[in-house]
């Protein structure tokens, strides 16, 4: 069953994609959007991908970070 992309990675779409919709972020969400991508000891490609989009998103104020 080797697709190419780690549960990992598709837990950090799932999540990365959330954030964007709600245009939003929360601490304690990108804590565990960066646990995720480092659980296995491997940020592989897809998740490194994930990870820079979602940094420009903040960079660019198109995701911001919340206090909840």
């Amino acid at each position: 069953m080797d697709n190419n992309v780690s549960d990992s990675s598709l837990r950090l779409r799932e999540m990365i994609e959330k954030a964007i919709e709600d245009h939003e972020i929360t601490r304690d969400e990108y804590d565990k959007i960066i646990h995720i991508a480092t659980e296995d000891g491997v940020i592989d490609r897809h998740e490194r991908a994930l990870l820079n989009e979602l940094q420009q998103m903040i960079e660019d104020r198109m995701v911001k970070f919340v206090m909840k």
